[in-house]
C-alpha cells in the first residue's frame, strides 16, 4: 500500500508538468472578422488545394509549351549475333548452276550504333492556337481559386456572427439569471415575513430553474459556434481564438436596394464560364487549322562500328560516322471527314458555351432577387424586434415595479421575464438573420471581399 502511495506522489510532478507542457502548446488567437477569413486564406484545406491546382495548372501550361521547343535526344544501342544472318547469292555468280544459291553469312558478331538527334516544330497551326488556350488555363485556375475563397470568407463571416450572436445572447441570460435571483431572493424574504405566499415563492424558483436549464443550452450553442468557426477557418479545435469585433462595432442600416442594377461580371461563376467559352472558341479555330500543313526540321548524327571482339571502347580501331539533315512537310490530303466531324463538335459545345452564359445570367438574376428580397425583410424584421424589445423592457420594468409597490404579483413579473427573455431571443435571431442576408447579398452581386 505505501508502494502504491509513492509511485503516485512520484507521478503527480510528471502529470503535472504534461498538462503545463500541452498548455504551453496551445495557441491563441485574437481575430477581428477580417483577420479570420485572412487565416482561413492561408489554413483552410480547400484553399490549400486551390492553391496547388493553380501551380499544377501552371505546370501543364509550361509543359505543353515545352512541345515547341527544340527536342534533343541521344542513343546508344549494341547487338550481339549470336547467328550471323545468312543471305543466299545466286551460284552462277561463283560458278555453279544457274537457278541454285550459296548461302553465305555477312557481318561481325558484334554490332554498335551511337547517335544523336534534334528536331525543331517550325510550323502547326493547332499548337499555335493551343498555346494561346493556355492563357486561359492558367486564367482560369485562377478564376476557382477565387471562387473558393469567397465560399470560404462567406462560411467564415456567417460562423464569426454566430459566435459574435451567441456571446450576446450569453451576456443577456446572465443578467436574465441574475434579475430572477434578485427577485426570487426578494420573494423569499416577503414570504418569511407572510406578506406573500408559498406558491409565489414556487413559481419565481420554478423561473430561475428553466433559465438555469436555458443558459446551459445557450453555452452548448456557443460552444458549437466557435468550434464551428474554428473548422471554417482551418484552425486547430485545441487552439484559443477570442473574437475582437463586437455587435456593438457592427453597423447595420436598412438598405435600398431595389434600383442597384446587376454587372454580372463581377460574378467569379460568370467570369469562369466566359472563360470556358473562349476555350471552346480557340478549340475551333484549332480543329479548323487542321487543314493546315505542319512542318518540322531535324538533324542527326550517328556512328556504328562492327567487331568481331567486343572491344568498342578500343579508341585505335574506327567509328564509321553518319549525318543527316532534313524536314518533313505533312500536308493532310483526306482523313475520312475526322478534322470536319470534330469542328462541328466544337460548334455545338460553343453553342452550349453561350446558353450556359444565358442560364448563369438567368440564375444570378435569381439569385440577387432573393438576396434582395431576404435582405429587406431580415432588415424590417430587425426593426421590429428592436422596437418589441423596448417595449419589453418597459412592461417588465413597470410589472417589477408595481411587485415592489405591492400592488402587482409576481405572475405578471414572471410573464413580463419570460415576454422580455422572448424578445431578446427574437432580436439576435433577427440580427443574425440580418447580417447573414447581408453577407449572402454580397455574395450575389459580386460584392464579396
Amino acid at each position: 500500500m505505501k508502494t502504491k502511495k509513492t509511485i503516485i506522489m512520484l507521478s503527480i510532478p510528471l502529470i503535472i508538468g504534461s498538462v503545463n507542457a500541452q498548455n504551453a502548446d496551445t495557441k491563441s488567437y485574437n481575430f477581428t472578422i477580417q483577420q479570420a477569413v485572412d487565416f482561413a486564406y492561408q489554413k483552410q484545406v480547400k484553399v490549400k488545394n486551390a492553391l496547388l491546382d493553380e501551380q499544377i495548372a501552371n505546370q501543364k501550361v509550361k509543359e505543353f509549351t515545352s512541345i515547341g521547343l527544340p527536342q534533343l535526344n541521344s542513343n546508344f544501342d549494341i547487338k550481339d549475333y549470336v547467328e550471323i544472318p545468312t543471305s543466299l547469292l545466286p551460284g552462277q555468280f561463283f560458278g555453279a548452276s544457274p537457278g541454285t544459291y550459296i548461302p553465305v553469312k555477312f557481318g561481325t558478331q558484334y554490332n554498335a550504333t551511337a547517335g544523336l538527334s534534334a528536331s525543331q516544330l517550325l510550323f502547326d497551326g493547332g499548337y499555335i492556337v493551343a498555346l494561346q488556350a493556355t492563357k486561359l488555363v492558367s486564367e482560369l485556375s485562377k478564376q476557382l481559386t477565387t471562387r473558393t475563397k469567397i465560399e470560404i470568407a462567406t462560411n467564415v463571416r456567417k460562423a464569426y456572427y454566430s459566435v459574435l450572436i451567441g456571446d450576446e445572447r450569453m451576456k443577456l441570460m446572465i443578467a436574465n439569471v441574475e434579475r430572477i435571483k434578485k427577485l426570487s431572493e426578494d420573494t423569499k424574504a416577503l414570504n418569511a415575513n407572510g406578506f406573500v405566499e408559498k406558491i409565489d415563492v414556487d413559481r419565481i424558483t420554478l423561473a430561475y430553474n428553466n433559465l438555469m436549464v436555458e443558459k446551459e443550452k445557450v453555452q452548448r450553442f456557443l460552444d458549437l459556434s466557435l468550434n464551428l468557426l474554428k473548422f471554417q477557418m482551418g484552425m486547430e479545435q485545441i487552439a484559443a481564438l477570442t473574437l475582437t469585433d463586437k455587435l456593438s462595432d457592427i453597423t447595420f442600416q436598412v438598405m435600398d436596394v431595389s434600383a442597384e442594377k446587376v454587372d454580372y461580371k463581377k460574378r467569379v461563376e460568370y467570369s469562369i464560364l466566359t472563360s470556358q467559352k473562349r476555350a471552346n472558341e480557340l478549340d475551333l479555330k484549332r480543329h479548323r487549322f487542321g487543314y493546315f500543313p505542319t512542318v518540322v526540321a531535324y538533324a542527326a548524327a550517328n556512328a556504328n562500328a562492327q567487331r568481331d571482339e567486343f572491344d568498342f571502347f578500343d579508341t585505335k580501331k574506327s567509328w564509321y560516322p553518319i549525318g543527316i539533315v532534313g524536314a518533313t512537310i505533312n500536308v493532310p490530303i483526306f482523313d475520312g471527314l475526322q478534322k470536319h466531324h470534330r469542328i462541328q463538335q466544337s460548334k455545338l459545345n460553343l453553342m452550349k458555351s453561350e446558353n450556359d452564359l444565358k442560364s448563369i445570367e438567368s440564375a444570378i438574376d435569381l439569385d440577387v432577387a432573393n438576396a434582395k428580397t431576404l435582405l429587406q425583410n431580415s432588415s424590417q424584421s430587425l426593426d421590429m424586434q428592436k422596437q418589441n424589445i423596448a417595449l419589453a423592457e418597459e412592461v417588465f420594468r413597470v410589472s417589477k415595479l408595481k411587485y415592489d409597490q405591492g400592488i402587482g404579483s409576481n405572475i405578471e413579473v414572471i410573464t413580463a421575464e419570460t415576454a422580455l427573455k422572448e424578445s431578446q431571443a427574437n432580436y439576435y435571431s433577427a440580427l443574425y438573420d440580418a447580417l447573414v442576408a447581408k453577407v449572402d447579398y454580397d455574395k450575389a452581386t459580386g460584392n464579396s471581399k
